[in-house]
Formats: structure tokens, sequence, C-alpha cells
């Protein structure tokens, strides 16, 4: 019985600092939320700032993906993977990249369409979006596949997408006379319900996982990936849509690109990994047949 409670006390315990970015995750999704219903405050009462208060919204949608990013990179790098941390980290993203775009886009420019079609559509993205995390879950649960891969468009990227292309939006339409006629709503609604589609589909989208700390990139590669995000850093209103956009469509292409450039791409710096982790499973091996050497040679002399 003691060691039974033993045992429950043991399981409480959570990692601190991958939980803690989780919890900044939530958080950031959290006030998106806030502030998309002050925009939307603003805005009816015609007051000046509104679409300030969205971008302000959107902003934070963005630093949840960051966030989301780092909590798993943490844990991976310290070896604090857990089954808490990760549905922790769902439900978290299911707020921060379901429900803040779902109801970004629906307060911008779904509630225009007639016969709750708005509703309809952000409600489809959302469900899309739990379905997504609850399928990711139960793979990771059941060890299928590689960890190197996503099975289906990952919801963080999906919601940077539609984040990015409506802070883009914004850029363009400053009015909301502007945005009721443009042509941005009809796009955000079709994109709405493409991402719905894609993030349960069967298409494969690389992780990113095998970057780590000892991953070694050579000099053009990383020149070029310091150059993107260099430009995205200065030009964030529409590098941002650039960056999501062709992530979504390096999905599509992925099959058809060599496998050397593919690695080279996704798992460059993983075959030095994968030396080590060969290396030790070779010495485990070694001192195993030690052991039994040992064994044999005593039961000889018995």
């Amino acid at each position: 019985m003691a060691m039974n409670e033993w045992d429950a006390k043991k399981e409480e315990k959570i990692y601190l600092l991958p939980n803690l970015l989780t919890a900044g995750n939530l958080i950031c999704g959290f006030l998106a939320i806030l502030k998309i219903l002050e925009g939307s405050i603003l805005r009816d009462s015609d007051t000046a700032g509104w679409i300030h208060t969205y971008e302000n919204s959107l902003n934070f949608i963005l630093a949840a993906f960051v966030f989301d990013v780092l909590d798993g990179r943490l844990a991976r790098f310290g070896g604090k993977e857990s089954m808490f941390g990760r549905e922790f980290d769902s439900l978290a993203d299911l707020i921060s990249f379901g429900v803040a775009p779902a109801l970004l886009v629906f307060e911008i420019v779904l509630y225009q369409f007639p016969h709750k079609i708005g509703w309809i559509v952000a409600s489809i993205y959302l469900v899309c979006g739990a379905l997504r995390l609850a399928r990711f879950n139960v793979l990771a649960t059941q060890y299928k596949g590689s960890n190197l891969e996503f099975t289906g468009f990952p919801i963080p990227a999906a919601a940077g997408l539609v984040c990015s292309i409506t802070l883009l939006m914004l850029y363009f339409y400053e009015t909301d006379r502007e945005l009721e006629k443009g042509w941005g709503k009809y796009i955000l609604v079709v994109l709405l319900l493409f991402l719905s589609i894609m993030m349960f589909s069967k298409n494969l989208y690389p992780s990113f996982k095998g970057i780590t700390w000892k991953t070694k990139w050579t000099v053009p590669k990383f020149l070029f990936v310091v150059s993107i995000l260099g430009l995205t850093i200065v030009y964030y209103k529409w590098m941002l849509a650039v960056d999501f956009l062709g992530y979504l469509l390096y999905g599509f292409f992925r099959p058809f690109i060599s496998k050397p450039l593919r690695k080279a791409i996704e798992e460059e710096g993983e075959e030095e990994e994968e030396r080590e982790g060969e290396g030790k499973e070779e010495g485990k091996n070694n001192h195993l047949k030690i052991i039994q050497k040992k064994e044999n040679s005593d039961r000889i002399s018995l």
C-alpha cells in the first residue's frame, strides 16, 4: 500500500522547463483570444486602432508557435519527454492553433458570409485540428512511424499560415470597407477548408526534429537558413506567409525530390548521430558477449 502511494506521488511530478514553455504557449493563445475580442469591440464601436489590436493577436499566436517549437526541443534535448508533456502540449496547441485562429478569421471576415457559413467553416477547421492532435497522440503512444516525419500538415504550421495570410491581408486592407469588398475573405475561407483537409491527410511533412545541438551543416546551407531568417525578421508581414506556404507546398513536392537532396534538406547531421548510436549499440553487444563468455568459462571450470 505504501509502495502504491509512493508511486502515485512520483507520477504527480512533472518536468519544469519544458512544461513552462508549454504553459507559455497556452498563455499566448489565451491572450490572443482576448485581443481578438477586444479588436472586435473596437471595430463595432468605430474606434481607431482595431486593426492594430488584431495584429497584436496575430503576434501572440506566432509567439505561441515559437514556444511550441522550443518546448519539444528542450524536452528531447534533456531526455525529459513524457506522456503528461505530450498531452499538455496538445491541449495548449488546440487553444493557440485551433480556437484562436478560427476565432480570428471569423471575427475579421467570416462573419460577413450569410446562412452561418462562417460558423461552419471555422468549426470545420477547429474539429479537424483537434482530430489531427488526437491522431498524433495515438500514433506517438503506439510508436508508429518515424518521429522525423509528421503525418498530415501540423496544426501549428496551419495556424502560422492562416495568421500570416491574415496579417498580409490587414496590411493591404486598412479599413473595414476594404475588407468587405476585397477578395481576401474568399481566400481565407478556401485556405481554412484546404488546411482542414491537409491536417487530417496522409501527406508526410518533415518535423526537423533531427536538428539538434550536434547537427552540422555545410556553409552554403547555413548561410541560406540565416538569409531566410533575416528576411523573415525584417519583412515579417509578408515573409511569414512565404515561409509557411513554402512548407505546405514542400509536402506535395517531397515525394518527387531525390533521396540525397531530401536527406540534405531534412536530415543533415543525422549520420553522425546514427554512427554514435551504432557505436553504443556495438559496445553494448560486445559487453554482453564478454559476460556470456565469462559465464561459459565458469560453467566449464565447475
